[in-house]
């Protein structure tokens, strides 16, 4: 660029006239015959000195325009005509291009921004926002239709259509998940899930939820479907010998559709009668048993929740389980790790006992059978572990364990882990299992954090 179009240049002239102009005017300074000279340098040097500033506050005004169409995201703001071209050329330049990266940012932002909504509004899962506890950011259509909340942005407005719904939400405080119905002409129960973050000093809740009405009715449909399929096969089993018997006794003791006499029945006929009589006092048994078994899964006392010392219950349980152990060669060790978890003492060393009975029988025939029972910290929850190294679950099995009355023992009743499962689930745990057809199997008991 040439030198005379520069800014320095432009303001070392105008600092030169400006100089020339006090210099003559200093010169004429307090002659009076040239008082009409006065006026006319005065005046050339007031404008002079607008001028200059003029000129040096061309920067400061491209400038705040430059900050203002930032500040008010105008970015159809240009710096290409203005009088100092020449002279803020590189400064210009630079305007531009900061003004055409924020207005590609922008529009970059806005085309994710208009692609999430898209994305998000066609997912099949309910999502609202809610800034401070006040106000609905976000509501896609999938809430808005689960809801029938269209165009609510208020959470007090939603609150007076659905109570109950922004009760539990409410009482969820900052996270957490639950099942909550809604009431109306359409019954929906559903899964809501809260989390909440902090961004830009706001709190924000997330809600998540689903219509698992239908899931729910499905489920317990293939449930009361499973346990008739059992109930029916247990007392077939029963009934059906029972029936046989009963006819066989009365062929017996009938002839030709009569009752036959004292003297006409045997030794023989006898026998076998005490015979049939005996089997079917087995059967009446075993079905008595199987009901007492039903009444004992479906009749399981809450829990009373007290802190109880593992070490202590290891111990005790390792004590009741002595004997069995020795008499079927298999170590049973302990290890402690946690001191102390909230649980139903009496409940758990019913589970605890139950689980290492199941691994007594898998270690049937096994070399160095060893049960390890441990306690520790696992995903920052207190587990309780039953490990053995016998002969381990099938898969086809394993899916099926948790199901009453399904046993893989043939004198199992089949309601011992189903049982476990809902002690763990009312204790707010859960029961997980990790078995190798063949390396043994390994029973996780996880309780509330």
């Amino acid at each position: 660029m040439q030198f005379y179009k520069t800014f320095s240049f432009k303001v070392i002239i105008r600092l030169i006239l400006l100089l020339v102009v006090m210099v003559a005017f200093a010169k004429i300074f307090g002659d009076k015959r040239l008082f009409f000279n006065h006026i006319i340098l005065a005046c050339v040097l007031i404008i002079q000195i607008f001028e200059l500033l003029r000129f040096l506050n061309q920067t400061n005004k491209e400038l705040a325009k430059f900050i203002l169409s930032i500040k008010h995201q105008d970015f159809s703001a240009s710096f290409n005509r203005s009088p100092a071209t020449h002279s803020f050329q590189q400064l210009n330049h630079a305007f531009n291009e900061i003004i055409l990266s924020f207005k590609d940012t922008k529009m970059e932002k806005e085309g994710q921004y208009h692609y999430l909504q898209t994305v998000v509004s066609h997912i099949n899962v309910g999502i609202l926002s809610l800034e401070n506890d006040t106000s609905i950011t976000l509501m896609n259509k999938t809430a808005e239709d689960l809801l029938q909340a269209t165009g609510i942005k208020n959470w007090k407005i939603l609150k007076e259509k659905h109570p109950e719904f922004v009760r539990e939400i409410d009482q969820m405080h900052i996270s957490g998940r639950k099942l909550i119905s809604l009431e109306g002409e359409n019954n929906r129960t559903l899964s809501v899930e809260v989390n909440t973050m902090q961004l830009l000093d706001k709190t924000y809740k997330l809600i998540t939820f689903q219509d698992i009405k239908n899931e729910i009715e499905q489920t317990e449909i293939e449930a009361w479907h499973k346990l008739i399929r059992i109930l029916t096969h247990e007392i077939m089993n029963s009934a059906t010998p029972i029936s046989s018997l009963t006819e066989t006794m009365l062929g017996m003791l009938t002839s030709d559709g009569e009752q036959k006499k004292l003297e006409d029945i045997d030794e023989e006929t006898i026998g076998d009668l005490r015979f049939s009589l005996n089997t079917i006092q087995k059967r009446s048994d075993g079905m008595l048993s199987f009901i007492d078994d039903y009444r004992k899964l479906t009749k399981v006392s809450n829990p009373r929740l007290e802190e109880v010392h593992i070490q202590e219950l290891f111990q005790d349980i390792h004590l009741l389980m002595k004997k069995q152990m020795e008499d079927n060669h298999i170590a049973l060790h302990i290890s402690c790790e946690v001191s102390t978890i909230n649980l139903d003492r009496h409940l758990m060393e019913q589970v605890l006992i139950n689980l290492i009975t199941n691994s007594k029988h898998a270690l049937e025939g096994i070399e160095n059978a060893e049960i390890h029972l441990t306690a520790q910290y696992k995903m920052g929850k207190a587990c309780i572990e039953v490990t053995d190294n016998g002969s381990g679950i099938p898969k086809v099995e394993l899916s099926q364990i948790f199901v009453p009355f399904y046993s893989t023992k043939k004198q199992g009743s089949g309601i011992g882990l189903s049982l476990s499962k809902q002690i763990m689930h009312l204790h707010g745990g859960y029961i997980k299992v990790a078995s190798e057809e063949g390396r043994g199997t390994c029973i996780s008991l996880y309780f509330k954090g």
